[in-house]
This record gives C-alpha cells, sequence and structure tokens, in this order.
C-alpha cells in the first residue's frame, strides 16, 4: 500500500518511514511536515492512506484533513499523535477519519493501516472506550461565550425541557425564589424575553 506520512518532526517522518518499509507491506511515497505539505503529497501522490500528525505549525493535521476531505471525501487520513485530547479526536470523528492512534503505541501503527486499507476504521483501545462519554459531553452547548455560567446552563437546559420553577428548584437543589433571580439574570445576559425565547435559544445553540 502507499502511504504518505506528515509529521512536524522530521526525524519523526524518516523513522516512521523505515518502521513501516520495514514491515514489507508498506511504500512510503512521501514524507512531509505541515498541513500545507499533506495537502500537496495527498494531491500529487493520491495515496492509499494519509497518516498525520495533528498538532503542526500554521495549519494543523485536523485543518489539513477538512480540506482534503472536501475535495475527495473518500481519502482515508489516519492520525498518529501524542495527543488523545477529547475534542480533537471528536472533530477526527465527525469529519470522517478513518482512525486516530496514538504514537506511544508505535507496534500497532503497521497493523491499523493494514485495518483501514481494508476499509475498516481504527481507534486505539483506550480512545474507543472513552467515546460514549465524550460523545455525551460533547452534545452540551457551550454558552461560555454569554457570559453565562454552568449553574445557569443547567437552568437553561431545564427550562428548554419544560420544567417549571418548582421542578427546576427540586431538580437542583435551589429555592424557588433562587430560581427566579438565576432565570431573570440569564435573560438579561441573553436580552431575551421569556421561557420560550430561552428554551429557543438553547435549541438553536446546540
Amino acid at each position: 500500500m502507499k502511504v504518505v506520512v506528515v509529521d512536524d518532526d522530521k526525524l519523526v517522518g524518516v523513522s516512521l518511514k523505515t518502521i513501516l518499509e520495514a514491515s514489507g507491506e508498506v511504500q512510503v511515497v512521501g514524507i512531509g511536515c505541515s498541513g500545507q505539505d499533506a495537502i500537496d503529497l495527498y494531491r500529487h501522490h493520491k495515496p492509499d492512506i494519509l497518516l498525520m500528525d495533528i498538532r503542526m505549525s500554521s495549519m494543523s493535521g485536523l485543518d489539513a484533513a477538512e480540506i482534503i476531505l472536501a475535495s475527495d471525501p473518500a481519502a482515508r487520513i489516519l492520525f498518529l499523535t501524542t495527543f488523545s485530547d477529547d475534542e480533537y479526536i471528536i472533530r477526527a470523528l465527525k469529519m470522517g477519519a478513518r482512525g486516530y492512534i496514538l504514537k506511544q503505541n508505535y507496534e500497532s501503527i503497521v497493523p491499523s493501516l493494514k485495518a483501514v486499507y481494508n476499509g475498516q476504521s481504527v481507534f486505539g483501545d483506550d480512545i474507543v472506550s472513552r467515546i460514549p462519554d465524550m460523545l455525551q459531553k460533547n452534545r452540551k452547548p457551550d454558552f461560555s461565550k454569554y457570559g453565562i455560567s454552568e449553574k445557569e446552563a443547567e437552568i437553561i437546559a431545564l427550562v428548554a425541557e419544560g420544567m417549571n420553577n418548582k421542578e427546576i428548584a427540586s431538580a437542583l437543589y435551589l429555592s424557588e425564589g433562587t430560581v427566579r433571580n438565576y432565570l431573570s439574570v440569564i435573560l438579561e445576559k441573553l436580552q431575551l424575553r421569556d421561557r420560550t425565547q430561552l428554551a429557543v435559544f438553547y435549541y438553536k445553540n446546540q
């Protein structure tokens, strides 16, 4: 299989080429060290798989992958990184990457490439076990840019579920008066008139 390797550490890129080609099953047709390199090398070589790091200067691997997938949705991209950051993993999943494995598990790289080549998706065991929780967390809207606190966000979510002040107070172990005060502050922060607008705001920002 033809593979392009992109890593911002040139030494890592060369080392990966040596490791992969020693397997006798992989031909590394190009090595790059930036997101732009990934785009250029992919377009030039049209490899079976693009094996790419995520954190790189000027353009990340994730940004490069989105550009490549926009022009070739069938592109097989496997991320190889030292970072098991939840946000990175969710973004890789959503864009349609074929896998996300950690550099620390170097012995799994060749088997992962073979699996991706055969049409499978590959995520390390430590990542797979966290995906359900990550997806659940990812569904929660982020209202921090509006100056909304975590407790205020909880109240907004319960309003969106149709709860009245008494039910919200019971669910959050607050007094009804405290809930009313929270709602007044929330509506003022968001410049909204009532609970209906607040519920609409919640669903629009999910």
